[in-house]
């Protein structure tokens, strides 16, 4: 176990690496990402325009040799742009029969590029997917590929043209991921490697065998009594109706996380652990990743949203009340 355990952390890192070759800064978001895909989650990327979302995930997909597509969401696409739709189809003896055709939804890596552009119908389409990994069309179930992910990027909301994402749709991303605008020094970099004629080659890492056997190593690290308490003490915070939450939550949070944003946090801490190469959850883990984990499923009172408090702000509250409580 301890060789295999190894063998993936060399692997992970050695990803990261290759990836990092073609992207310009990045870590935080990498890394997160990455953590992301070794628990089997969704992650969405938040970042103005032009900051290389696209480009990020699309990366990622070569190094780990698995199918990619992309969807580029607009306000007219349809649901069965994205999942495929039956097609009435002659047969060699004649005979008239619907056939289906898959979407792109039907791969690995699906980048839902500007997710937040298309309508909250179009947008619930990737809902089955993401929290069942099937698709159903015409009373017909069709299993997706394994692994799948859904990496979506969005746009920030006060864009002209975007549609927020519905409650039930955002509750299915594991983590809410934050691109940060590039420094003076990564711009001049990125202004290099995108005006140079050579192309750069990224290394082919790892294939879906190894990723797959990875992601069963993240269920084997452990997680003790002592760090369930703390996770669970990070999600009673934020909820306003918590006798102990902190004033700020309960000022501000119409109603916060819940079970699956417990589950979010402990996947993650789990990831986050392997990828560092531990077999076991640590305090540090948890507080890390609580804001990836939290931020997109706390929902602000009309108050907190008048103060323009941000939920960032609320999570790092209810991380370090636990050390207060």
């Amino acid at each position: 176990m301890e060789a295999s355990f190894t063998e993936a952390v060399t692997a992970i890192q050695t990803a990261k690496k290759a990836v990092s070759s073609f992207i310009v800064g990045q870590e935080e978001t990498l890394e997160e990402v990455f953590w992301t895909i070794l628990a089997q989650g969704h992650a969405l990327l938040e970042g103005l325009p032009g900051l290389g979302k696209t480009m990020l995930v699309k990366s990622l997909s070569e190094v780990l040799q698995l199918q990619f597509s992309r969807i580029q969401f607009t306000p007219d696409l349809m649901p069965s742009d994205i999942t495929g739709t039956m097609i009435l189809q002659k047969d060699s003896e004649g005979n008239q029969r619907f056939q289906f055709h898959e979407g792109p939804v039907f791969s690995n890596f699906v980048l839902a590029d500007e997710i937040n552009r298309a309508t909250p119908k179009t947008q619930s389409a990737l809902l089955e997917a993401m929290g069942e990994k099937t698709v159903t069309i015409m009373g017909e179930t069709k299993k997706l590929p394994s692994p799948f992910f859904v990496l979506a990027t969005q746009n920030p909301l006060d864009l002209e043209g975007t549609y927020p994402l519905p409650e039930a749709q955002l509750d299915r991303f594991l983590c809410k991921i934050h691109v940060p605008s590039p420094t003076q020094q990564e711009l001049k970099e990125i202004a290099k490697r995108t005006l140079s004629v050579q192309r750069i080659s990224l290394e082919k890492v790892m294939d879906r065998e190894q990723l797959i056997d990875i992601q069963k190593l993240v269920g084997q690290v452990l997680i003790s009594d002592e760090m369930l308490d703390f996770a669970s003490h990070i999600i009673m915070n934020t909820s306003p109706q918590a006798p102990d939450s902190p004033q700020i939550v309960k000022e501000n949070v119409r109603y916060g996380a819940g079970p699956r944003g417990m589950q979010s946090i402990l996947q993650l801490a789990r990831a986050r652990a392997l990828y560092h190469g531990r077999y076991h959850v640590s305090i540090g883990d948890l507080k890390r990743v609580s804001l990836p984990a939290l931020r997109h499923r706390i929902h602000l009172s009309f108050e907190g949203e008048a103060s323009g408090i941000s939920t960032d702000t609320i999570v790092g509250h209810c991380v370090e009340h636990v050390k207060a409580g």
